[in-house]
């Protein structure tokens, strides 16, 4: 007969793998279509011929912003804040961005690498306090397997607590990640047991593990580090872990009810997940489309920071190579033929964002939703069309009648 804490893994886990949490999901891009312009005749460079009037209608607001080949920014913006300040978003609204954090986190953990205070082969037995009891697999955990999703911990700890607060949350929409968030994460550790599969395992437990060890190391909070290493260097000046400090916040985007929770009408408000913990540096972050592209232009060109330049290369490695889903640090990469695509997606409360690279082409797109939705494939879909039309107007410089 199954125990309890057996039966509520087992339950949580099929509810967790049938719905999802606050984690990736890898978008299927749209297959892009052949530019219908003649050559000579200018881009327009509308995106409602990439946006399906479902994903436009889906959210009360969303913002895209977009890097084209020749560093040029573009916005679009739909919709609005909430029914209530009935208020346009535009690219410098703020929004709840979820896990996107984390990409931030790790690349304030690739300074610190870059500077020589830590190392990616450190393991938890020496970056965590002594008194922390750790299993003999948890002790060989490294820095690098916590950024990479590759440290065989699981998505979150799985007991009777966490399937309570997530059922609540079906219902209420309420955080239900509260045990992450205190220092008591770190008592997981003690019975983890690496899986026998080696692939990358998307852990928000792992991620919180990080913030602890950061905090630990450093005498920082993970949101600190981001604030010096990230932040102030880029000039990202509406983006904050603590986002009642911006000016932006009484005006922010409200998030919405969609794919989730289950049991709230879509287009309902939901409350704002607020973290203070381990769990802040891994889902607490707010910023807006102007700053998010700020951030991924870093990672198209020199930053003029040679530690910092240090820490974006090394995030951009692959770490587990495969066609979909390859583990960098923090962001995944995937393959289209010719193209790669490294992005992060991020889902919290009532919130969905996604930011996305094609380092090659020099491309980047982001995109920020005020409803949770698990059809977040635009700015897959968009790189890829950009590539169709660069494409296309090589073929025309080739052929100009074509």
């Amino acid at each position: 007969m199954n125990s309890p804490r057996r039966l509520s893994t087992l339950l949580l886990g099929f509810m967790l793998a049938g719905c999802g949490t606050l984690s990736n999901v890898a978008p299927e891009a749209e297959v892009p279509q052949k530019a219908q312009r003649a050559c000579g005749e200018p881009a327009t460079r509308d995106i409602n011929q990439w946006l399906p009037a479902m994903v436009e209608e889906q959210s009360p607001g969303m913002v895209v912003g977009v890097i084209d080949a020749s560093n040029q920014r573009h916005y679009w913006h739909f919709g609005v804040t909430d029914a209530g300040h009935n208020k346009p978003v535009n690219e410098h609204t703020l929004f709840a961005v979820g896990s996107l954090s984390k990409g931030m986190s790790a690349e304030a953990t690739a300074v610190l690498v870059a500077q020589g205070r830590l190392h990616w082969s450190d393991t938890l037995e020496t970056l965590l306090p002594p008194s922390v009891a750790l299993s003999r697999d948890a002790k060989k955990i490294t820095l690098l397997q916590l950024v990479t999703h590759t440290s065989g911990l699981p998505r979150q700890n799985m007991d009777l607590p966490m399937l309570t607060a997530f059922i609540r949350y079906l219902g209420n929409g309420e955080n239900f990640y509260s045990h992450l968030d205190n220092d008591d994460v770190v008592a997981d550790l003690a019975g983890f047991s690496k899986p026998g599969n080696a692939e990358p395992r998307y852990s928000n437990l792992g991620y919180a593990v990080l913030d602890y060890v950061l905090r630990y190391q450093t005498g920082q909070r993970a949101d600190q580090l981001v604030q010096s290493a990230i932040f102030d260097p880029l000039g990202m000046h509406n983006s904050s872990f603590t986002p009642q400090k911006l000016k932006s916040y009484p005006l922010r985007a409200i998030g919405h009810a969609g794919s989730q929770p289950k049991f709230i009408p879509r287009g309902q408000v939901v409350p704002d997940w607020q973290f203070t913990g381990n769990m802040l540096g891994a889902g607490g972050l707010y910023t807006d489309t102007a700053d998010l592209l700020t951030f991924a232009a870093a990672h198209l060109a020199s930053t003029g920071d040679a530690t910092l330049d240090k820490a974006i290369h090394d995030t951009m490695q692959i770490y587990y190579p495969r066609d979909k889903e390859a583990a960098n640090i923090a962001w995944v990469t995937d393959t289209y033929g010719e193209q790669s695509i490294t992005y992060q997606v991020g889902y919290i409360g009532g919130y969905s964002s996604y930011i996305g690279i094609d380092r090659v082409n020099h491309f980047a797109v982001v995109v920020l939703q005020n409803s949770f939705t698990w059809q977040n494939n635009l700015g897959h879909s968009v790189l890829r069309q950009m590539l169709e039309e660069q494409r296309q107007a090589a073929t025309c410089s080739v052929n100009p009648a074509a």
